[in-house]
């Protein structure tokens, strides 16, 4: 029997007298703590925290560093200055997306990827495979820890972890999406934070060592706790990614999706130079396509659209695929993301998505389904 991995924060989960876990992509992961509603609620209303050390983190290094990268991924890197980052994709020459991640930028020549955890393995092989020059591919995953603090008092929760006055007071309040700043003391450790996420809420994402992440969970759950607070697991993350319309890799995202059928065309930038895929995706803008869009859906009657679920027009005409699907916690409506042929993709579309073998009457909705309130830093 193959053992799963565990994060360095899996002994703190018996802290929790409620929490199930599951076997995800090999790791033993809590899928809740308290129930994925309960959790999915503080999120939305307070703020959520949850463990996600099991995604992959890659350290870049070289001088020609960039150049690799640009080559490697679909957005463009070159953009990117010391403290920030950038969501990007890595495709096949056919187009198809390997996997999607974050793209950190240290230091001129230094990078830090973050990807998904299914695909740690074969994202490392394949960019070893594209190396050029002098750079170097380092896998940390093992040393480090990814936690992620998310919700809208997720700033105030973190601002106070960290010491409510002082530089590193002003630093956080001040980070954009998308920057981070390294050196935040927390709990005597050392701390990268970003302020990222994948909830649709603003929040942070904080990766310190493997040895110090104990005290950073046990700190930030202390200090949050009067601001309601809450560990949360895998099914959470989930209802919240769906609701704010975020791609997963293996249902949204695949070698057989372009990034331009995932609905991504805004983080590929064909006008950068070369790169992996491009000349594919270039063909799929001149021939005419995509053909074939991801759409938000939501049935109009009971039922949850689930992944792989068949959509047929009202004719019977197969339309396309639910890619996820769920029951709403925050808009109390069955709703889906679904990969449609173009022809049946306009906003209104009526259509019958299939159940295990019952047919539901479902229609083609603006997605993101939630928005939160625009995001306005403090400075």
């Amino acid at each position: 029997m193959t053992m799963r991995r565990r994060t360095p924060l899996y002994p703190l989960y018996t802290e929790q007298p409620s929490v199930r876990c599951i076997d995800f992509a090999g790791w033993e992961l809590p899928v809740q703590f308290a129930g994925i509603v309960k959790e999915h609620e503080a999120v939305r209303q307070a703020a959520g925290l949850f463990d996600v050390s099991h995604m992959g983190r890659l350290i870049v290094t070289g001088l020609f560093a960039e150049a690799c990268l640009q080559r490697l991924t679909t957005n463009d890197v070159s953009q990117l200055k010391d403290g920030r980052a950038q969501y990007s994709l890595l495709c096949s020459p056919s187009g198809g997306i390997l996997d999607d991640l974050l793209v950190y930028r240290l230091s001129a020549d230094q990078y830090m990827l973050v990807v998904n955890a299914a695909n740690t393995a074969a994202d490392l092989d394949w960019l070893r495979e594209h190396l050029i020059g002098d750079v170097t591919l380092e896998d940390r995953t093992d040393t480090t820890a990814l936690i992620a603090l998310q919700g809208p008092n997720a700033e105030d929760i973190l601002v106070e972890a960290a010491g409510t006055t002082g530089t590193y007071a002003r630093a956080i309040a001040a980070l954009a999406p998308f920057q981070f700043r390294s050196g935040v003391p927390i709990a005597d450790a050392s701390v990268l934070v970003s302020r990222t996420g994948y909830t649709g809420e603003d929040g942070f994402e904080l990766y310190t060592t493997a040895e110090d992440a104990a005290a950073v969970w046990r700190t930030l759950l202390q200090v949050g706790a009067k601001a309601g607070l809450q560990p949360a697991g895998l099914g959470a993350r989930d209802t919240l990614r769906l609701e704010a319309r975020l791609p997963l890799h293996g249902h949204e995202l695949s070698p057989s999706i372009t990034p331009l059928e995932a609905g991504l065309r805004s983080f590929v930038k064909l006008d950068k130079g070369s790169f992996i895929g491009r000349k594919a995706l270039l063909t799929q803008l001149t021939d005419g396509g995509p053909f074939r869009r991801l759409v938000g859906i939501e049935l109009q009657e009971r039922g949850i659209p689930r992944s792989g679920c068949e959509v047929l027009t009202n004719s019977g005409v197969r339309a396309g695929y639910v890619t996820s699907g769920t029951h709403s916690p925050t808009l109390k409506r069955n709703i889906g993301l679904a990969l449609l042929s173009a022809e049946y993709a306009e906003i209104g579309t009526s259509l019958i998505v299939n159940v295990r073998g019952t047919e539901h009457k479902a229609v083609v909705v603006p997605a993101p389904f939630y928005r939160r309130s625009p995001f306005s830093p403090r400075r």
